[in-house]
């Protein structure tokens, strides 16, 4: 009988199969009620009383033997199957490549995450205006050279009705509708009725700001200004402001930075001078408070724009505005890295 046993333990640790029906068969022959195995066991009622001990050891490790063999290949096709399983056979057979975010929404993204950390919240409004909240809110005079047709895009012919030429006429709702203190960004995408070039387009995206409250002076403008060249353009980034002119603020400024590619030391980039404009601010003008239902003799306030593909060139160099909105796949990848 220990002939037999170490002769089926011998077949046991050489077991092979193909596949389940192959793995079903040899469990039944070792290890159903009628297998090797079991039929070793009913034999073993024969075996002298002083080979008990050493044949039933060797039964038992027959008996385990089996088990974990059967066990190991069971698992094996166990495996497989869960690979097969898992294969999506309606994969394209090559790479997919993952996507990324539009570089004027990385920067966009940016902007707002900046002026949020001091206190700024979003506020957005309808791309097709009306004239009183575009222009008439805003100060701008009936004769302004904005109204004419060949600077801004109207509906129908309609002069009531526009495509909104900067997001300021989100700021006359705001103003007209909640009281102050105010403290809001506006991104949005504004319309001007100009010949598509490499630096201008008939359509681009501003972000504007708008801070309301008593004793807001300009030094407050000027700190939230600084504050956001440092943090969008590096720590070493300097600020000049130059007067300007506005229809809405007052005073009014045009502001710089220095030159972040030459470090303000002079470039084609910023034509020599050290200095690149990068938005518009200024003052409220009491008219347009009073004009929004606030009262100018206790309120004051800033605001200030910025173009985002302006700021993209900054930060990106990108010198063709047309490519913000062609979708070249070879001008998007370049972005991949820049979640």
């Amino acid at each position: 009988m220990k002939d037999r046993i170490n002769q089926l333990l011998q077949e046991v640790n050489q077991l092979v199969a193909a596949n389940q029906e192959e793995l079903e068969t040899l469990r039944i022959k070792y290890l159903s009620k009628k297998g090797e195995v079991s039929s070793l066991f009913n034999d073993f009622r024969h075996v002298a009383n002083e080979e008990k001990r050493e044949v039933g050891q060797l039964l038992n490790e027959l008996k385990n033997a089996a088990q974990d063999k059967i066990t190991e290949l069971k698992e094996a096709f166990s495996g497989s199957a869960d690979s097969d399983q898992k294969t999506d056979l309606t994969r394209s057979a090559d790479p997919v490549k993952l996507g990324t975010r539009h570089p004027l929404s990385l920067v966009k993204r940016e902007i707002i995450d900046i002026f949020s950390h001091i206190g700024f919240t979003i506020a957005e409004g309808p791309e097709i205006e009306d004239d009183w909240h575009v222009f008439g809110a805003l100060n701008f005079a009936p004769e302004h050279p904005a109204r004419d047709m060949q600077d801004t895009f109207f509906i129908e012919q309609n002069p009531d009705v526009l495509l909104r030429t900067h997001t300021s006429s989100v700021q006359s709702r705001i103003m007209a509708d909640q009281e102050p203190p105010i403290r809001k960004l506006f991104p949005g995408r504004v319309f001007r009725n100009e010949a598509i070039s490499a630096r201008a387009h008939c359509f681009f995206h501003q972000v504007e700001g708008l801070y309301i409250d008593k004793d807001v002076s300009f030094a407050d403008l000027k700190q939230a200004l600084m504050y956001f060249a440092k943090e969008m353009f590096g720590a070493k980034t300097e600020i000049r402001l130059r007067p300007s002119y506005f229809p809405f603020t007052e005073p009014s400024a045009e502001m710089d930075i220095s030159c972040n590619l030459c470090g303000g030391k002079g470039c084609s980039f910023c034509k020599h001078t050290g200095w690149v404009e990068i938005l518009g601010c200024g003052m409220v003008d009491p008219n347009v408070l009073e004009n929004c239902g606030i009262d100018s003799n206790v309120y004051s306030g800033y605001a200030f724009g910025m173009g985002v593909e302006r700021i993209t060139n900054l930060k990106y160099q990108v010198k063709d505005l047309r490519m913000f909105s062609e979708n070249d796949v070879r001008f998007l990848e370049q972005f991949e890295s820049a979640h």
